[in-house]
């Protein structure tokens, strides 16, 4: 749990951004968080033989990925935004290990490494162009000077917030499928929870393209003057990466997730738990449900957050109102 920072041993993923961003995009995306989840996997048969302890393992993991998507809203450091998108789909990764799917969390762990790893290195060359500013309030107007950098940020959030047929809608819908193809009480409040951290992951990940590169800018004129995209070595692996975030979802769904596949049958899984049958022919409406919830959460960011949302000073209001202030303050303070 304190590796795969799950809810209560969260607090370190968000503080290890300290780092030089190349090892945060490593921490994040291959090695260290990831540890957990792949001991559960290898452990499958310990886990297996003990129905309360796969209920535990998918309350935490559904729990965690609703409130670091939902911390993830209120936070104004760059690379935190996307320290919480880690937390957030590695209770993804967690709940649908207690649901008995070992190879489709591994599928999860593989393509979020790619869009995740593409996510941190964009960052990096923003800050790195921006002087070292990583606060978002005091970026925008961005996009004419980062022309690539907005591009592979775009193509990692499509990727991250499920857009359909990007590596990420392939591993998070099937996760939320499967979940809800459980027709229990767990796979119910897993899938609730799961749409709901859609949503939250939608709405700030626009958030912080809004932020970054769309709305006026807001920092400083010296900052501007010197800000330059990354030269073409920090560039090539951004390209690298971005064409893995549109890629490699398809191309290795069947090999991992497909019925039949012996890609990971050094897995066990109870015969009474195998699900994937049923999460193949769930009706269409249930499958896009999770797509409703993501595209409701961009636009209301899109209403929100974008410089040309109507109505300011309702909106101003809003979020000077006592309610929403303690809030903001309980969600910004993790």
């Amino acid at each position: 749990m304190g590796k795969s920072a799950q809810l209560g041993l969260h607090i370190w993923l968000p503080d290890a951004m300290e780092g030089p961003t190349p090892v945060s995009a490593l921490i994040h995306a291959a090695t260290l968080v990831i540890s957990g989840v792949v001991l559960v996997i290898r452990c499958s048969i310990l886990f297996e033989n003990s129905e309360s302890i796969l209920t535990i393992v998918s309350i935490i993991g559904a729990i965690t990925a609703f409130f670091a998507a939902s911390v993830g809203l209120f936070q104004n450091d760059l690379k935190r935004v996307i320290a919480y998108s880690t937390c957030s789909q590695l209770g993804y990764m967690v709940f649908i290990l207690g649901l008995s799917n070992y190879s489709v969390s591994m599928f999860h762990v593989a393509n979020h490494a790619v869009f995740k790893a593409l996510l941190f290195l964009s960052a990096g060359c923003i800050i790195h162009g921006l002087a070292d500013e990583q606060d978002l309030r005091k970026m925008g107007g961005l996009l004419n000077i980062f022309p690539v950098s907005f591009i592979m940020i775009f193509i990692g959030s499509s990727a991250l917030i499920g857009i359909p047929f990007l590596t990420g809608f392939y591993s998070k819908d099937c996760i939320l499928e499967l979940a809800f193809a459980k027709y229990n009480y767990i796979g119910n409040f897993c899938y609730f929870l799961g749409c709901s951290s859609a949503f939250c992951t939608a709405f700030y990940s626009f958030r912080l393209l809004f932020l970054t590169f769309v709305n006026p800018t807001n920092t400083f004129k010296s900052y501007i003057e010197s800000a330059h995209e990354a030269d073409l070595k920090m560039v090539f692996p951004l390209i690298f990466l971005g064409l893995g975030a549109i890629f490699y979802g398809f191309l290795s769904r069947d090999l991992i997730i497909g019925l039949g596949s012996l890609f990971f049958n050094q897995t066990y899984t109870n015969f009474s738990h195998f699900n994937m049958c049923d999460s193949e022919f769930l009706p269409s409406v249930i499958k896009n449900i999770p797509l409703f919830f993501t595209i409701f959460g961009s636009l209301l960011s899109l209403l929100l957050i974008n410089c040309f949302s109507l109505n300011k000073n309702f909106i101003f209001e809003q979020k000077m109102a006592p309610t929403f202030r303690f809030i903001y303050v309980f969600l910004n303070k993790k």
